[in-house]
C-alpha cells in the first residue's frame, strides 16, 4: 500500500453518543495503523465539549446536528433532536464530502453508524463506497430486523420468542423497546429503521468478534456482506500492535485516572466488585469501586461517602478500561451496555449483569447462559433486584459460595484468549480489516 501514490480516505461517521463514538474510533486507529487516511466526523457541538487525544492521528471533520450550542440536551425531547439531526445532518453530511471533494484527499467511502441510514443516502449520491457499522450484538440487532420485517409482530403475545440462529428468547430478555411496546418512541423507531436502505450498503460490519456470536454472523451473512471487526478496544488489552493506543481518545468527562488506580493497587487480588448497589455494597462490607455521576450523586444515602471511605470510592467518572484490567477487580457490575460486556469480557472479567432498557437485557441473557461468563441478578415481583439478591450473586461470583464462580472465571479466560486472537495479525477480524482496505485501493 505504501507504493500507492495515493491512501484511501475512509470518512467515520458515529451516532453522537459516548457507546458509539468509542468502537468506531477504535476501528479508525485500525484503519489508520493499516496505511489509510481517516476522517472522524462528530457533530460541532461534540467538538467543542468532549474531551480528544490528538495523538491518535485521526482527523476531524465537523457537521451540524442542529444544536451546535448544547447537542442533545439543547433539544426539548428526543424526538425534536432526532428530526432535526435528520434534516440538518444530509445536508451538512454532504457539504462536507463535497468540499472533500475539492483536497487532494477525496473520499473513497463512509463507515457510517447503522442509526443514520439517511448517511448512507448520501454516499450513493456521491458515488463512493459504503459501510454500515453497527455498535450492538448480533443477536440484538436481529431482534430488530425480524421487527422491521414484520416477522416479529408488537405488541407480542406469548412469554417467549424463537428467531433464527438464537436461543429461545423470554419477552424479558428482549430488547425492551420491543418487549414494552410504545416504550421511547422516538428511539424505537430509530433502531427499527437502520435497516431501511441496508441492504444497499457494500459492507455491515459488526464490533465484536465471529467466535462470539457465529450463528447469527452466518444467517445475517445470507443477506448482506458481513465481516466483524473486533473487539474494538483498546489495542493494548488485546494485541498491543498499535502504539499507544492505551484509551478510546474522545469522552465525555475526564476520569480521575490517578485516584482510582492508586486506590485499586493498594487493594488485594480479585477483592473489588463495581459499580452500584448501594447498601448491597456497603452491607456486604468488601471493597468497592463505585461510579456515581454527579447529577445522580444526590440519590446517594445520607453521609454514604463518608461511612463506606474505609472500604469504597465514589467517583463520578473512571478509566474503565484500566479499571477492569487491575488485578484486584473481582468481578463488574454492569447494566450490560455492549462496549462494557465487550470490554470485560475481552478482559476475562466475570459480570454481575443488571440491565436496565434497550439491548441490556439481551446482553445479559448471552452474558449468562450463551458465553456463561456471568451471574444476572433477578428482580422479584415487583420489579425491584434487592439488597440480598446481590450479595449473593457476589459471593457466587467471587467463589465464595457454591461452584458456578469457578465455572464462569474459566469461562471468562476462555472468551479473554478468543478475544486477543481474533485481532491477531493475519487473524479474522485483522483479515476482515485487510480485505476491506482492499477493495478501497
Amino acid at each position: 500500500m505504501q507504493n500507492k501514490a495515493k491512501k484511501p480516505h475512509v470518512l467515520i461517521f458515529p451516532f453522537p453518543g459516548q457507546g458509539h463514538i468509542n468502537p468506531m474510533l477504535q476501528f479508525a486507529k485500525r484503519l489508520h495503523s493499516k496505511g489509510v487516511k481517516v476522517t472522524m466526523v462528530p457533530t460541532v457541538f461534540l467538538s467543542k465539549s468532549w474531551f480528544f487525544d490528538s495523538s491518535a492521528s485521526i482527523d476531524l471533520c465537523i457537521i451540524s446536528d442542529g444544536f451546535d450550542e448544547g447537542g442533545f440536551e439543547q433539544a426539548d425531547t428526543p424526538d425534536a433532536y432526532l428530526s432535526t439531526f435528520w434534516n440538518v445532518g444530509p445536508k451538512s453530511l454532504a457539504a462536507l464530502i463535497k468540499k472533500l471533494g475539492h483536497t487532494a484527499h477525496p473520499v473513497d467511502a463512509l463507515v457510517y453508524d447503522t442509526m443514520l441510514p439517511w448517511a448512507l443516502d448520501v454516499a450513493k449520491q456521491f458515488g463512493i463506497s459504503s459501510a454500515a457499522f453497527f455498535t450492538q450484538s448480533c443477536a440484538v440487532n436481529s431482534v430488530y430486523y425480524h421487527v422491521y420485517k414484520g416477522h416479529l409482530q408488537l405488541p407480542l403475545r406469548g412469554s417467549h420468542v424463537s428467531l433464527p440462529a438464537m436461543p429461545p428468547l423470554h419477552v424479558s430478555e428482549l430488547p425492551s423497546i420491543v418487549a414494552i411496546y410504545g416504550l421511547y418512541r422516538a428511539w424505537f423507531d430509530v433502531l427499527v429503521d437502520q435497516f431501511s436502505n441496508i441492504d444497499e450498503a457494500d459492507w455491515v460490519f459488526f464490533n465484536h468478534f465471529y467466535e462470539l456470536e457465529p450463528e447469527v454472523v452466518d444467517w445475517m451473512s445470507k443477506f448482506w456482506n458481513v465481516i466483524t471487526v473486533g473487539p474494538t478496544i483498546p489495542s493494548i488489552y488485546l494485541d498491543k500492535r498499535l502504539e499507544n493506543d492505551k484509551d478510546y481518545g474522545m469522552n465525555m468527562f475526564k476520569p480521575n485516572v490517578t485516584a482510582c488506580m492508586s486506590w485499586l493497587s493498594g487493594k488485594p487480588k480479585d477483592s473489588v466488585q463495581m459499580e452500584e448497589i448501594a447498601w448491597a455494597l456497603k452491607d456486604r462490607n468488601g471493597y468497592f469501586l463505585w461510579v456515581v455521576r454527579e447529577t445522580e450523586k444526590p440519590k446517594l444515602p445520607h453521609n454514604y461517602v463518608k461511612e463506606t471511605s474505609h472500604k469504597g470510592l465514589v467517583v463520578t467518572w473512571c478509566p474503565q478500561l484500566e479499571v477492569l484490567s487491575h488485578e484486584s477487580v473481582g468481578c463488574f457490575l454492569t447494566h450490560c451496555g455492549f462496549n462494557s460486556t465487550l470490554e470485560a469480557l475481552s478482559l476475562g472479567v466475570s459480570m454481575l449483569a443488571l440491565p436496565q432498557w434497550t439491548d441490556q437485557c439481551t446482553n445479559a441473557k448471552y452474558i449468562e447462559d450463551v458465553w456463561r461468563i456471568g451471574i444476572r441478578a433477578r428482580p422479584d415481583e415487583k420489579g425491584i433486584v434487592r439488597k440480598e439478591t446481590i450479595i449473593r450473586c457476589i459471593m457466587e461470583l467471587l467463589m465464595e459460595v457454591g461452584k458456578k464462580g469457578e465455572e464462569i472465571k474459566k469461562n471468562s479466560i476462555k472468551w479473554k484468549n478468543l478475544a486477543k486472537k481474533a485481532v491477531d495479525e493475519g487473524e479474522k477480524s485483522d483479515k476482515n480489516v485487510d480485505e476491506f482496505i482492499a477493495k478501497l485501493i
